[in-house]
Order: C-alpha cells, then sequence, then structure tokens
C-alpha cells in the first residue's frame, strides 16, 4: 500500500478536507484553498465529483462551494483508495463499470492517469489511456532528459515521443519538463516536435501548465 497519504498530526499547516494531507507538492495537488474553516487543495477539489457549477472562481478562495464539498466528503468517507488502502477517497475512475477510487495524491503510486484538461477525467491502471506502441525501449537506452537507464519493459513510467517514437522518457522527469516549460515551449526533447508530443503527453496524464 502507499505511503504517501498521512495526516499532518502536530502540525499546524492546514489539512485538504478531500485528500487529508498537508504534505503534497502544490505542483500534484495545486495551492490549498480555504473558506469557513474549509480547506482544500485546488486540484483535489477539481478532481471529486462535485457539480461543476459549484466550482471555485477564479478570484481563488471566493466561492468555495463550502456545502458541496461537505457532501462530497460525507460521500468518500464510503469509499476506500485501492491504492492506500484507506477510506476518503473523492475521487473515482471515469469507466462507467468501474468502483475504483482513490485520492489525488495516491495516483501516482496507483498508476493512475488524471486529465488537467477538458472534463477532469480520472482512470485506474485497467482503464487508463496508454501509448499505442508495441516495442519495449532498447537494453541501454536512457531518458533524454535525466539521462538515467529506462529499462527495457514497457510500464506507466516509461513513455516515448509520439512523433519520432526512439526519445525515451521517464514519467516523472516528463512532468518536470512540462511544469518548467509550460505550455508554449514543451516539446519533445528529440524531434523537437510540440503538437503530438503536447497532446500525447496530456492524454496520459501529464500537467502542461497554461
Amino acid at each position: 500500500m502507499s505511503n504517501r497519504k498521512r495526516k499532518a498530526s502536530g502540525s499546524q499547516e492546514p489539512v485538504c478536507i478531500l485528500c487529508g494531507r498537508a504534505d503534497v507538492d502544490p505542483d500534484i495537488c495545486g495551492n490549498m484553498l480555504s473558506e469557513s474553516g474549509i480547506h482544500v487543495h485546488e486540484f483535489c477539489l477539481e478532481f471529486a465529483e462535485i457539480p461543476s457549477e459549484a466550482r471555485p472562481t477564479q478570484s481563488g478562495t471566493l466561492g468555495l462551494p463550502v456545502d458541496a464539498i461537505r457532501r462530497a466528503v460525507k460521500q468518500a468517507t464510503k469509499q476506500q483508495c485501492f491504492v492506500c488502502g484507506e477510506r476518503g477517497a473523492a475521487i473515482t475512475c471515469v469507466a462507467t463499470s468501474c468502483q475504483r477510487s482513490f485520492h489525488l495524491p495516491c495516483a501516482m503510486d496507483g498508476e493512475c492517469v488524471t486529465h488537467f484538461f477538458g472534463y477532469r477525467w480520472t482512470f485506474c491502471p485497467e482503464h487508463r489511456p496508454q501509448q499505442d506502441i508495441s516495442e519495449a525501449p532498447a537494453e541501454g537506452t536512457n531518458c533524454l532528459i535525466c539521462l538515467e537507464p529506462v529499462g527495457d519493459s514497457l510500464s506507466y513510467h516509461t513513455l516515448v515521443c509520439p512523433a519520432c517514437q526512439h526519445a525515451w522518457f521517464h514519467r516523472g522527469c516528463i512532468q518536470q519538463q512540462a511544469l518548467i516549460a509550460g505550455s508554449l515551449c514543451f516539446q519533445c526533447a528529440a524531434c523537437r516536435d510540440s503538437i503530438l508530443f503536447f497532446a500525447e503527453m496530456a492524454i496520459l496524464g501529464i500537467r502542461i501548465p497554461y
């Protein structure tokens, strides 16, 4: 089970009411929003099953849907995170027949995919989108970002450029590159393709800030 979900016992940091954590990377869960004693991570709120008309306004902490959040939390107490095993999982796989739920900080440990665009769809390992590739990286292939080996098998943590199809990367390295480059400069480090590369990485769960 994952050990990433930990409540901030004894800490003065506010704890997100949806994921139960304070000690998370804001690149993963977003900024902490607060209103009426409710604290919630920006992205935990976006991926939870809360009506779209009840989401926060662009002004940040103004207009937080406090009542809707409380209802979502109550519902989440019935749902167990399939990654860490704890209850309170407010995010559910988008596949109609799937009942798997999870906390946003547990997503990568559970090899889930989250779409940071459009309808904010979420996918468990069984139903997540995958690259249409049949050949694993050759032995000795290195990630073009960190220059460390990517291994010789296909996996959730290994991605290839859909344009040139020979540039391999670690998922974590691609995510960091996306956060640094942003939507205007995000491209394959080998062939410099930005159109196919951008679209496929976003579909595979890479968050690319606008």
